[in-house]
């Protein structure tokens, strides 16, 4: 199927945009049986899909736009201010030959202009759903004209939280207008969303039986946790992509990762949810104007940013599923064109993704990290394809080319030449090599400097002992003779507890502990002795991995292989010792028995009172014959006088003014 078919003012605007051919979903909606009908759409990122609704609804539009804009004909909402601002670009143009009016109007704008446009007149009006229910329950949008609505990515607008905005505005519709619902996924959500406002809707599925995406090339790159920042640098220089993004987790990230790359010679800019929507629209401009090059973004980015140019996207932090993974990767290899999608991957997070790319049947290529020598091929070949390229010099050029041919042999400029072309590029950075030693060297970096090698000891005292760690801590300094910050991890079981000493004070800590342990009572003692690793030791959830103690340092059960370590207890700070004296500074005994009281004593085993309920016995004087009188204490509900609002006569009034 081909364009041939669509008004002469269509069929240009594609053409100078460069639509040759109609993508599958294009072709969809443009055939017979679904013209003029409500429209179920499933398709995949970078599809087509806002040029396949803008011609849709070109039945529909194209005879009005010739008569003065009043209220809108057709009304386009999306769950994100960068989508519904890219929309309303590629329908501006699509329609601009036909002098169709197009307004937007989202979160984050001036809504004072956003008005006064709508009172203009306006053809088309593309916008999220919070901002336009505003506009609706202010009465500027008048939507009594309305022959279409598209929903656009409906799927993540349910998930958003915008159910009742859109329940709203397609109540305040028309009855007979069309609805085209887009959405990549159709939960029941989405089912009964499509029930209620639609009339015999075609369904259309253009998305496959693979979650992958046909023109981008993933890959996996692995590297030590320390190294993450040097291979995104080497991954943008091994590339030279036109345009890049880096997505990253948190806000945070991307601020530093913005500034290393700043640091670096990178024409870069961000893009997060502590940006306004002004700066956001800076960031993209820059990227549209070749101006920058890399950004790098949240995944508010995800979803809505089309750039022509994007070729690389960088999973800098892993995404957190399979859909995340999905929609990052497809801001590339868009309306056919090609794209790299690289996901960077710790060495102890490999089995992580594993499972996340076949979840999402996507077949990686894994890879080391690029390396100086393999980008300084890359230069050589792209700077020799640049010089050779062939170009026009004006007589200014060549004059200066003479006198320097005067000066300096052609070798000599040639290698000038070269020089100031890698001088204006960034340095590669080194990376060590993907083997079992590097790997091994990566998982002791997650220590703390003296605690790669460590002797694990035992307790014969658990949880089912009441056994806590603000004293046991305590407990190990004074039997070993050694410092808290000489402890490592610290296991408690059920009826023992593990512990971690450095091995070179392993053999002084255990004399120690033997020692001090004769001199105390035999029952009351505990007894303390080396031991092989607890079963769960390979978790390496220990005090000497950054990021404070673990949850069995605190008592109770572990919460599980992959929790994070949890807060300290009150007062302890998050990387050292406490901040003031703990509750519990000094045990009453090495080993508390099994019942003991809240105070943190142990128990004396001596019982509070031989008496059933207490010291007292109860009375056995019998009670009145007297019977209760009928009368109710208070006619009020609850009983007594209600407040006059009067202070008491016993206490003071505070003063109002401020305090001395």
């Amino acid at each position: 199927m081909t364009f041939n078919t669509l008004p002469p003012l269509l069929g240009e605007a594609l053409a100078e945009r460069g639509y040759e051919e109609p993508t599958s979903v294009q072709a969809a909606v443009l055939a017979p049986d679904a013209q003029g009908r409500d429209l179920i759409v499933s398709a995949q990122t970078g599809s087509g899909k806002t040029v396949a609704f803008g011609l849709s609804l070109a039945s529909e539009l194209l005879g009005s736009f010739g008569e003065p804009a009043g209220a809108p004909l057709a009304l386009v909402i999306a769950p994100t201010r960068e989508l519904a601002l890219q929309v309303g670009r590629e329908l501006d143009w699509l329609y601009a030959k036909a002098g169709a009016r197009i307004t937007t109007c989202v979160g984050g704008m001036d809504p004072s202009k956003e008005r006064r446009a709508l009172q203009r007149g306006a053809h088309v009006v593309v916008g999220t759903p919070g901002r336009l229910r505003d506009h609706l329950e202010r009465g500027a949008l008048d939507l009594s004209r309305l022959s279409a609505v598209v929903l656009d990515e409906a799927d993540e607008m349910l998930d958003m939280g915008f159910r009742e905005d859109l329940e709203e505005i397609l109540d305040a519709t028309p009855e007979g207008r069309r609805t085209l619902l887009f959405s990549a996924t159709m939960p029941s959500p989405i089912v009964a969303l499509a029930k209620r406002y639609q009339r015999d809707a075609l369904r259309i599925s253009t998305a496959g039986d693979t979650r992958g995406h046909g023109d981008i090339a993933f890959k996996a790159v692995t590297v030590a946790p320390a190294e993450i920042e040097a291979a995104v640098v080497n991954l943008l220089r091994l590339h030279e992509a036109e345009t890049a993004i880096l997505f990253c987790a948190t806000r945070d990230n991307v601020r530093r990762l913005h500034a290393t790359l700043q640091e670096r010679g990178f024409a870069v800019v961000a893009l997060s949810g502590e940006h306004s929507q002004s700066e956001r629209n800076q960031a993209l401009q820059a990227l549209r104007d070749r101006r920058a090059r890399v950004c790098v973004a949240t995944d508010v980015a995800a979803r809505g940013i089309d750039l022509p140019t994007l070729s690389l996207v960088v999973h800098v932090e892993i995404p957190r599923d399979a859909e995340t993974l999905q929609h990052r990767s497809g801001r590339t290899g868009r309306a056919g064109k090609k794209g790299t999608a690289v996901i960077i991957v710790p060495y102890p997070r490999r089995r992580r993704v594993e499972s996340m790319l076949r979840g999402a049947r996507i077949e990686a290529e894994w890879m080391s990290a690029p390396t100086p020598e393999e980008i300084r091929a890359n230069d050589r070949d792209r700077l020799l394809a640049a010089l050779l390229e062939p170009a026009e010099f004006d007589e200014e050029d060549r004059a200066l080319a003479s006198r320097l041919m005067a000066e300096r042999s052609a070798e000599d400029i040639a290698a000038s030449l070269v020089r100031a072309h890698r001088a204006a590029m960034p340095q590669p950075e080194d990376i060590t090599e993907d083997t079992p030693e590097a790997r091994s060297a990566a998982q002791k970096e997650r220590h703390r400097p003296g605690f790669e090698d460590t002797v694990w000891f035992r307790m014969d005292i658990g949880r089912r002992q009441n056994a806590d760690p603000r004293w046991i801590l305590p407990l190990l300094c004074r039997r070993g003779h050694i410092t808290r910050n000489e402890v490592g991890a610290i296991r408690i079981g059920g009826n023992e507890t593990h512990f971690q000493v450095p091995r070179a004070i392993a053999d002084r800590f255990a004399e120690a502990a033997s020692r001090t342990a004769q001199d105390e009572s035999g029952e009351e003692s505990v007894h303390i002795e080396k031991s092989d690793p607890p079963r769960d030791a390979a978790r390496e959830n220990s005090r000497g991995k950054p990021g404070g103690f673990q949850r069995e340092r605190r008592g109770g059960p572990p919460r599980g292989n992959d929790a994070g370590p949890p807060r300290p207890h009150r007062g302890q700070r998050e990387d050292g010792p406490p901040r003031g004296k703990p509750r519990f500074d000094k045990p009453r005994g090495d080993k508390p028995q099994g019942d003991q009281s809240h105070t943190g004593k142990p128990h004396t085993g001596k019982p509070r009172s031989d008496k059933p309920w207490g010291d007292k016995p109860r009375s056995d004087k019998p009670r009145s014959d007297k019977p209760r009188s009928d009368k109710p204490r208070s006619d009020k509900p609850w009983g007594g006088k209600p407040h006059s609002g009067k202070p008491h006569p016993g206490k003071a009034k505070r003063p109002s003014g401020p305090r001395s």
